[in-house]
C-alpha cells in the first residue's frame, strides 16, 4: 500500500491517531487510550481487507537456514540487517485480529496490576505524588515568592543580578517542585514584571526565566528522574539479558562482570553535577551579558535589602571561612583514622573466598565477546586470578565463626577503632557553623554565650576522645555529653536566635534545609525516593502553615516544636536499639518511650498544621491540584500501556528496535533515538515521550555498552533543550501565557536562543565526557 510496508503504515497511523487526539484538544492523559483504541481499529480494518500485508523473512528458504547453521541467533535476523534474504507476505496480524485484541485485554489487566496497582514499581511511583504535593505547597503558600524578592536582595546590586537570582531560586523551585510548567509559570509571574520595571532586557528576562524553569527536568528530586528510573532499571535489566544470550553468555551478570541494575536514587546522585552545571553555565551567561551591555541588565538596589553591620572581612570570615576550616578540619581527621566509625560488629560468618574479577569458564563465544568488551588485559587478569584460586583449592566457603573467634575479631576492632566518633564529630562540626553563623550575622551583639557554646563543642569531643569508647552504650554516652551539651546549647540557642532576627535567612534557610534533608537522605543511600519524598511533603506542610501563622500575626512555635520533634525522634532511632522484647535494657526501654513520644507528637503537629492550612484556605487547593497532577500520571500511565500493545499486537515495536540494531556503531541509533526524541519533545509532554517512546527504544539504547545512568541523563537534557527550543518548546508556552502584553513572542525567542545554545554545549560535554554524570555516584557508592 503507496509502496510502504505494512507494519509501517500501521506505525504511521497510530502516531498519526496520536497526534491528531492530542491536537484536538481533548485532554491529553484520555488521548493516548483513545488513539489506541482508534487506531487498532483502523489497523485491524485495513488487516482484514487485505491491504495492510508485511513482507516478512521466508523463515522455511534455505539462505535464512543458512544463517542459522553458522550460528546466527533468529532474534538477530531482521529485514534491515540481512535486506537480500528471502521474503514472504504475510498479514500483519497473523492470527487475525481478534485473537490480537484478546491478547491486548488480558495483557492491559496485566500490567496494569504489574506496574500500576500492585507492581514494584508502585512504590516509586507513590514518591511522585508525594514531590508534587510538596512542590505545590510550597508554591502556594508564597514561600516561593519569598525566596525570589531576598535572592533578589543578595544577588541584586551586582551587574545582572536579578537574572542571577531568577537561576538561583529556579534551581530551588526546581529541586522542589521537579514541574516545567509550575516553575516557568510561577517565576513568570513573580519575576518578569520586577525585570522589566527595573530596565532589564526584554529577551535576557523571558529567556534566564524560561531556562531556569527547565531545571527541574534535570536537579534532583526530578519527577521525570523518577519516572525514567522506574523504566530504566526493567530495560537495562531485561536489555542487557538479551544482550548476554546474544554474546553467547549465560547471563548477564557473566558478560557484565556485576549486576546489570539501575536505582532511582542512583539517577538522582548522577544528575546532581549536570543539573548545578548547568544552573552555573546560566547565571554566569547572566553575570556576563550584564558586563557587555550593563544598560540592559543594570545593577538594582532592591527595596528591604540586607542592612547587616558585618563587614566583607567578617562576612568572609565567619560565613566562609570558619565553615569551611570545620569540615576540612573534619575531614583530614577522618583521613588520618581519628574520626570514623566505631561499631564492633561482626559477622557470625566467615568471609567468602575473594573470586576473580570475571568469570572464565565460559564458552569460546562468551570469552571473545567477554574481552570484546573489557578488553584482552582485564580477561588476562581475570585468568590469572582464576588460576590462583584454583592452585589455592578453589574459593574459600564460608563457614560460621566460633565464640573464641567471635570475641577474638570483636576485641581487634575495638581495640583499632578511632578515637572520635562520625555522630559527635558531626554534631560539633554543625554547632561551630551555626556559632559562625550567628557571631557574623551580628558583630556588634553579646558574644559570651557563643564562647560558651563553642567550649561546650571542644568538651564534646574532648570528652568522646577520653571516656567514651565503641562499647560506652548510648545511654551513658549521652550522660557523659550532658553537661557540654547544655554549654553547646545555649551558644547554638543565642545564635540561631540572631539567625532568626535576619530576613534572608528566615526565609532562605527552611527550605533549604528541607532541600538538604530530602536530597541528603536519597543521595547519601539513607532511604530510597519514596519515604525521602513523604519527608519532604511532610516538611513542605510544616513550612506552609509556619508562613501562614507568621502572616496572620500568630506564633509558628507548635510548627517549630514539631519539627524539634521529628529530628529528635530520627536521632534517637539511630543512635538507639528500638527492637522490644523481654531483653530490652532499661536504657533502650527509656529511649523507645521518647522515641514513640516524638512519634505522637510529631504525627499530631502534623494534622494540626494540616488544620491550619485547610481553615486558611490552602490545603484544599493543593489537595485538589495535587490530585490532578498525580491522576494525571497514571492515567497517562495507563493510557500508554494500551498504544504499547497496540504497537505490539501488529509488530510496529519490533520493528522499529530491528531498525536500530541494524546499525552496527550503537552511537549512530543512539543519535537516531535523541534526535527523534527531540523532535517529539516538541509536540508531546515528557510524560508521553517517558511512557510510550522509551518502552519502544529503551530495549536498544540500554542494550549496548553505554552506562545506564549516562543515558538516562542524557535523555532528560535532551527533553530540557527541545522544551526550550523555539518555535515549539513547551517552556516557551508556559511563559507566553503569562508574560505581560509588552512582552512579544520574538523576545521569548530571542531570549532563549543563548541558553538552547549552553544546552546543546552541555549535552555535547557529556557526550565527550561521561564521568560529569558517573563520578558522583561512582564517589558515593
Amino acid at each position: 500500500m503507496f509502496g510502504l510496508d505494512g507494519v509501517e503504515i500501521g506505525l504511521i497511523i497510530v502516531f498519526l491517531s496520536l497526534f491528531g487526539a492530542i491536537l484536538s484538544g481533548f485532554p491529553v492523559a484520555f488521548s493516548i487510550g483513545g488513539a489506541a483504541v482508534v487506531s487498532f481499529v483502523i489497523i485491524a480494518a485495513l488487516d482484514s481487507a487485505g491491504l495492510l500485508i508485511h513482507q516478512g523473512i521466508d523463515t522455511y528458504s534455505d539462505a535464512y537456514n543458512a544463517l542459522i547453521a553458522d550460528g546466527v541467533r533468529p532474534d538477530a535476523i531482521s529485514v534491515f540487517t540481512y535486506p537480500d534474504l528471502p521474503r514472504e507476505a504475510i498479514s500483519v496480524f497473523p492470527q487475525g485480529w481478534e485473537t490480537a485484541m484478546d491478547r491486548n485485554i488480558a495483557f492491559i489487566v496485566n500490567r496494569m496490576n504489574e506496574r500500576v496497582l500492585a507492581g514494584q514499581s508502585i512504590e516509586t511511583l507513590l514518591a511522585v505524588l508525594m514531590f508534587v504535593l510538596m512542590g505545590i505547597m510550597l508554591e502556594r503558600s508564597r514561600i516561593a515568592d519569598e525566596l525570589l524578592t531576598k535572592m533578589a536582595n543578595i544577588f541584586g546590586p551586582l551587574p545582572g543580578g536579578l537574572a542571577v537570582s531568577i537561576v538561583v531560586v529556579g534551581a530551588f523551585l526546581a529541586a522542589s517542585t521537579g514541574i516545567v510548567g509550575a516553575t516557568v509559570v510561577t517565576m513568570g509571574l513573580l519575576a518578569l514584571p520586577t525585570m522589566l520595571k527595573n530596565k532589564y532586557s526584554p529577551e535576557l528576562a523571558t529567556g534566564v526565566i524560561a531556562a531556569s524553569g527547565t531545571l527541574g527536568q534535570i536537579i534532583p528530586p526530578s519527577i521525570v528522574i523518577v519516572l525514567l528510573g522506574t523504566l530504566a532499571g526493567d530495560l537495562y535489566s531485561a536489555a542487557q539479558e538479551d544482550r548476554a544470550q546474544l554474546a553467547g553468555c549465560t547471563d548477564a551478570l557473566t558478560l557484565l562482570g556485576e549486576p546489570a541494575v539501575v536505582s532511582v536514587g542512583t539517577l538522582f546522585q548522577a544528575a546532581m553535577l549536570p543539573g548545578i552545571m548547568l544552573a552555573l553555565l546560566y547565571a554566569l551567561y547572566a553575570f556576563g551579558y550584564a558586563l557587555l551591555n550593563p544598560s540592559r541588565a543594570p545593577a538594582v538596589q532592591m527595596a528591604g535589602a540586607s542592612t547587616s553591620m558585618s563587614t566583607r572581612g567578617e562576612k568572609l570570615t565567619y560565613f566562609l571561612g570558619v565553615p569551611a576550616a570545620a569540615v576540612i578540619f573534619t575531614i583530614i581527621l577522618g583521613q588520618v583514622g581519628i574520626v570514623g566509625s566505631q561499631s564492633f560488629i561482626v559477622d557470625s560468618y566467615t568471609d567468602a573466598g575473594q573470586t576473580a574479577s570475571l568469570r572464565t569458564n565460559v564458552s569460546e563465544q562468551c570469552q571473545a565477546s567477554m574481552i570484546d568488551l573489557h578488553g584482552q588485559e582485564a580477561w588476562d587478569t581475570a585468568v590469572a586470578e582464576q588460576d590462583a584460586i584454583n592452585a589455592a583449592g578453589g574459593v574459600a566457603e564460608a563457614r560460621q565463626l566460633s565464640e573464641e573467634e567471635r570475641s577474638a575479631l570483636i576485641a581487634e576492632k575495638i581495640e583499632t577503632a578511632p578515637k572520635l566518633g562520625v555522630g559527635l564529630s558531626l554534631l560539633v562540626m554543625i554547632i561551630a557553623i551555626v556559632l559562625s553563623a550567628g557571631r557574623g550575622i551580628n558583630p556588634l551583639g553579646d558574644h559570651k554565650p557563643l564562647i560558651v557554646g563553642a567550649v561546650g563543642a571542644l568538651l564534646i569531643l574532648l570528652v568522646d576522645y577520653l571516656f567514651i569508647t565503641p562499647v560506652t552504650s548510648s545511654g551513658v554516652t549521652f550522660l557523659w555529653i550532658l553537661f557540654p551539651l547544655i554549654l553547646a546549647y545555649i551558644g547554638v540557642r543565642s545564635a540561631a536566635g540572631e539567625l532568626a532576627k535576619n530576613d534572608i535567612v528566615k526565609v532562605v534557610f527552611p527550605p533549604l534545609v528541607l532541600i538538604v534533608a530530602v536530597l541528603g537522605s536519597i543521595l547519601g543511600g539513607v532511604t530510597n525516593p519514596t519515604p525521602a519524598a513523604a519527608l519532604g511533603a511532610g516538611g513542605a506542610i510544616l513550612l506552609a502553615a509556619g508562613r501562614k501563622l507568621a502572616d496572620a500575626g500568630k506564633s509558628a512555635k507548635p510548627v517549630i516544636y514539631t519539627a524539634i520533634a521529628i529530628v529528635l525522634m530520627l536521632i534517637i532511632g539511630t543512635n538507639f536499639d528500638m527492637r522490644t522484647g523481654p531483653n530490652m535494657t532499661v536504657e533502650n526501654m527509656i529511649a523507645f518511650g521518647l522515641a514513640y513520644a516524638m512519634f505522637l507528637f510529631s504525627m499530631f503537629g502534623i494534622l494540626w498544621s494540616c488544620w491550619i492550612l485547610w481553615t486558611m484556605g490552602v490545603l484544599s487547593p493543593v489537595v485538589r491540584e495535587t490530585t490532578k497532577v498525580t491522576s494525571m500520571v497514571f492515567t497517562i500511565l495507563i493510557g500508554s500501556q494500551l498504544l504499547n500493545l497496540v504497537l505490539i499486537s501488529f509488530g510496529g515495536e519490533h520493528y522499529i528496535q530491528d531498525f536500530l540494531r541494524s546499525f552496527s556503531n550503537e552511537w549512530t541509533a543512539f543519535l537516531i533515538v535523541m534526535l527523534v526524541l527531540f523532535m517529539l519533545g516538541f509536540v508531546l509532554d515528557f510524560l508521553e515521550i517517558i511512557y510510550i517512546v522509551i518502552p519502544i527504544v529503551g530495549p536498544v539504547i540500554y542494550g549496548g555498552s553505554f552506562d545506564p545512568k549516562w543515558v538516562t541523563i542524557m535523555i532528560a537534557v535532551n527533553l530540557q533543550t527541545s522544551f526550550l527550543t523555539p518555535p515549539f518548546g513547551f517552556a516557551l508556552f508556559y511563559l507566553r501565557g503569562v508574560a505581560p502584553k509588552e512582552v512579544t513572542t520574538g523576545h521569548i525567542y530571542r531570549g532563549v536562543i543563548p541558553f538552547v545554545i549552553i544546552q546543546m554545549a552541555a549535552l555535547l560535554l557529556l557526550a565527550l565526557v561521561p564521568s560529569v554524570v558517573t563520578i558522583v555516584p561512582n564517589l558515593l557508592n
